[in-house]
């Protein structure tokens, strides 16, 4: 009998498919700074109130960002502060790897690629 001693990588997987889009980013990281409305995202990373919206929700579904009502407004704010520490190690790997990741072929920036080639 094989006991199976790998943990489940699927719920980390979906994590960082949810934190896999520059927009979801970014929103990410405006609301470290403290929450914000979907105008205030908006007008803050210059994109369309449907994207910020879709992706809002997108980070909802997946349980990192969270909401409060008062009126006829809603704030958004991470849901859990571990993201901003997620987030920091993230930029410190880019940082040690310089531009490894931005030219990889499966993931990078096909753009970045070809400007270093």
């Amino acid at each position: 009998m094989t006991i199976d001693c790998a943990p489940d990588l699927t719920p980390a997987a979906a994590l960082f498919r949810s934190l896999g889009d520059p927009a979801r980013l970014a929103i990410v990281r405006r609301l470290a700074q403290g929450e914000a409305r979907v105008v205030d995202l908006t007008r803050a990373l210059g994109l369309a109130q449907s994207t910020v919206s879709k992706h809002v929700a997108c980070l909802r579904g997946c349980g990192l960002v969270d909401y409060r009502v008062e009126g006829r407004q809603s704030f958004y704010s991470l849901s859990h502060p571990e993201l901003v520490d997620l987030l920091r190690s993230a930029e410190l790997l880019l940082a040690a790897t310089g531009s490894a990741v931005a030219l990889c072929p499966v993931y990078g920036d096909p753009a970045v690629a070809q400007a270093a080639s």
